[in-house]
């Protein structure tokens, strides 16, 4: 008996070893081929990856993001180098991570010649190929479409006989979707090209080639259609994506013109901080008391409170705008509000969380001034001035209309979600308009900013009393769809109330 439990308990040290000691787990791979691991990007909806052969240990990453902690985790653990960063294209969305990995890692930088990089990188065309090591290669595919310089990459195993096993698709091939055409050139040659890339392209590899996409649903850079499943095949794409059902060239283009979306924000700052000089730190958030948290703002520095929504409405700093952290899109709902250039300073729930808040906005190319140290807690000790905003759900909004003075609802959504169904009455004015336009609200009346669950509503509401604007009512409960749902009237485009 005592045999067995010491083999036993031998047999879980080992396992223990194996799994804790980045050697040992390089050498528990020896012989088992490509290493593949996916990192997505919760709050952008991006996803990018880290491939690498086990023999050699030696591994690239593809289309990193800002926060490059994942990667190199993932290196010491299983016991590879980064010695290479491949990326799909200039992105326009986030800020790569390349220059920080080039700097941690010392791994070169290889995009597509047309990208017109300006820091050091090694250049590729269509074809090229990246031995990682005995068991695992790269190769590119020129896929332009999204931008001129779009490539996607092959991914080959030796234990797959060399042939293909996957294709990271970056923003041409998306699951249940196809990326936009706008960003970068005349939308409708960015479609025609897209749907040669898919076509001639993508759709011409096997069926049970995995399809691994450099976005998710949530992201900007594809539509309503976009899947928040992280993975795919060709086959399966081939049947059920909607987009590739479209066989006829200018029938694509016409579809895939009318359903672009909202525009990522800052697209031509984000570019150009991916295509120029390598970046490797955009600010560094200092610990500011409540004096010098006040001092900021005077100075021209904007408040965003990343704490919830329920607890901005509760009491906040004035001026402040509310974007909870704990949602996704969090970094790209503020850049939608302030701009590339703007100063940020932050109010946190907690300590840590501010730091977590001011990568997430670096992310996206926005500087971070400072955080309020010790939080609301802090701000008030001193008994300084807070506000508040009147919050109520659908059922409220519905008495409210039913009053004597009744608000004036603005729907603070996207166009098509407006046009599928809205409030009888209520403005259209996306959230990311609202400063600009405020010249068309009354200050006279009640205005109550409406979505779909609550949290655009809440910083649309914050941004009008920013504006000046002293009667704002937040519906924070549900939202368009709670209120169709108490059996009230909605609207779309096509017909009137039903």
């Amino acid at each position: 008996m005592c045999f067995w439990v010491l083999l036993a308990f031998g047999l879980f040290t080992r396992l223990w070893v194996l799994l804790h000691n980045p050697a040992a787990t390089r050498r528990l791979y020896i012989g088992s081929g490509m290493l593949f691991r996916q990192v997505i990007h919760e709050d952008l909806g991006c996803a990018s990856y880290l491939v690498g052969d086990t023999g050699s240990g030696i591994a690239a990453v593809v289309d990193p993001q800002w926060d490059i902690d994942p990667y190199l985790d993932l290196a010491r653990l299983h016991g590879v180098r980064i010695a290479h960063v491949l990326e799909t294209h200039n992105h326009a969305d986030h800020v790569s991570g390349h220059g920080r990995l080039a700097g941690a890692a010392g791994a070169a930088i290889h995009i597509n010649a047309l990208a017109g990089a300006e820091y050091e990188h090694e250049p590729f065309d269509d074809g090229w190929a990246l031995e990682l090591g005995p068991d695992t290669s790269i190769e590119a595919i020129h896929t332009p479409g999204h931008r001129p310089e779009h490539t996607s990459f092959l991914l080959r195993d030796d234990a797959h006989d060399g042939d293909p096993v996957a294709v990271l698709t970056g923003d041409s091939l998306f699951v249940g979707d196809v990326a936009r055409p706008d960003l970068a050139i005349e939308p409708r040659e960015g479609a025609a090209d897209i749907f040669r890339s898919l076509h001639e392209r993508l759709l011409a590899l096997p069926d049970e080639v995995e399809v691994w996409p450099g976005h998710l649903g949530g992201s900007l850079c594809g539509s309503s259609g976009l899947d928040l499943k992280t993975s795919s095949t060709i086959g399966f794409e081939r049947r059920h994506n909607r987009a590739l059902g479209i066989a006829d060239e200018d029938d694509f283009v016409e579809d895939a013109v009318a359903s672009i979306g909202t525009r990522p924000p800052n697209v031509e700052y984000i570019v150009g901080l991916n295509r120029g000089p390598l970046v490797e730190e955009i600010g560094s958030p200092a610990r500011l008391s409540p004096r010098g948290f006040e001092a900021a703002i005077a100075d021209g520095a904007m408040a965003v409170d990343s704490r919830t929504n329920e607890q901005f409405d509760e009491a906040h700093i004035p001026g402040a705008i509310s974007a909870s952290a704990y949602d996704t899109g969090f970094a790209t709902k503020v850049a939608q509000v302030i701009p590339p250039d703007g100063e940020i300073v932050i109010v946190a729930a907690s300590d840590g969380n501010e730091l977590d808040a001011a990568e997430l906005l670096a992310a996206v190319g926005l500087r971070v001034r400072g955080f309020l140290g010790g939080g609301m807690s802090a701000w008030r000790a001193e008994e300084r001035p807070v506000r508040r905003i009147e919050a109520i759900d659908a059922a409220g909004l519905a008495a409210m209309a039913d009053g004597d003075d009744p608000p004036l609802v603005v729907d603070v959504r996207n166009a098509g979600e407006f046009e599928s169904g809205h409030i009888p009455g209520s403005i259209h004015i996306p959230y990311a308009e609202l400063a600009e336009r405020a010249g068309e609200l009354p200050r006279d009346r009640t205005v109550a900013t409406i979505c779909k669950a609550g949290k655009r509503s809440g910083l649309a509401a914050s941004v009008l009393q920013r504006e000046g604007f002293e009667r704002i009512v937040h519906v924070a409960s549900g939202g368009v769809p709670a209120w169709g749902a108490l059996g009230r009237p909605l609207e779309t485009a096509e017909t009137s109330a039903v």
